[in-house]
């Protein structure tokens, strides 16, 4: 049991360190991006999922060559896991030196049942081959429900957490803890992981702290190395009690008979 939840626990970690950072200047385009109006650089953005969002685009082309646009998408990244994206397939032409705005509206109906609170987000110019050719990130507010997909993946963390802390807090109290104490640190370190996950998705959710790599990595890697320090500081096991063997010499009685005589 204590593998399958350092299993659970240790791929949030695997998903949230692994996955490369995006680049601010990825593609050929320079995109302004308003959404409902609003700048959405340096900005935090509500979306309402109850209604259609409008999605204001003007593209620019500082090259020599025009560029073919395919579609725009629409989507949102936490602990290196896409929990919504929206593609709307509306092909444009870039001029060389030029610029160009559209405008998309977008129906989010479904957005509810997939994602909550703040969100890292970006909107992305796409090409044919579905590559990034602009791109302007922002914090999406999402009005989603606690039930969506993040908030039950959220849950799952804390579910996983929980056992992880019991299982090795149990283990500690039954003196069953290894020997070594780099081993006992890394009883504890799943539990520590999990804390921060839960952490981040619990401040994201709260619409407190967007998850963005600068502050989940920090979060996540302090909490392991409080949790590894405090397995490695736990005290060591109690060896097991030798019973003393019994060494008494039992000598029979002497019979009744014996002192009559």
């Amino acid at each position: 049991m204590g593998r399958v939840i350092a299993a659970g626990v240790a791929l949030g970690l695997c998903l949230l360190v692994g996955a490369p950072p995006a680049s601010a200047d990825s593609g050929s385009l320079q995109l302004q991006v308003s959404i409902d109006r609003r700048p959405i650089e340096d900005a935090t953005v509500p979306i309402d999922p109850a209604n259609q969002v409008e999605l204001q685009v003007v593209a620019t082309n500082s090259g020599t060559a025009p560029v073919k646009v395919r579609s725009v998408r629409l989507s949102g990244v936490a602990l290196a896991l896409t929990f919504f994206a929206y593609d709307t397939t509306a092909p444009f032409e870039v001029p060389a030196r030029g610029s160009v705005s559209r405008t998309f509206v977008l129906d989010l109906g479904d957005l509810s049942g997939q994602a909550t609170g703040l969100l890292p987000s970006s909107v992305e110019l796409l090409d044919a081959q579905r590559g990034t050719l602009g791109e302007a990130a922002t914090v999406a507010d999402v009005r989603g429900s606690f039930w969506s997909v993040y908030g039950v993946f959220g849950l799952a963390m804390l579910v996983l957490t929980i056992l992880a802390w019991l299982t090795a807090l149990l283990a500690l109290a039954r003196h069953r803890l290894a020997p070594n104490r780099w081993r006992r640190g890394l009883r504890f370190l799943p539990a520590g992981f999990g804390t921060g996950l839960v952490a981040v998705i619990s401040l994201s959710v709260l619409r407190l702290v967007p998850p963005e790599p600068a502050i989940e990595i920090p979060v996540v890697l302090g909490a392991a190395a409080i949790a590894f320090l405090l397995g490695y500081l736990t005290p060591h096991p109690a060896p097991p009690a030798v019973a003393e063997s019994d060494t008494t010499v039992r000598l029979p009685l002497p019979s009744t008979q014996e002192f009559t005589r």
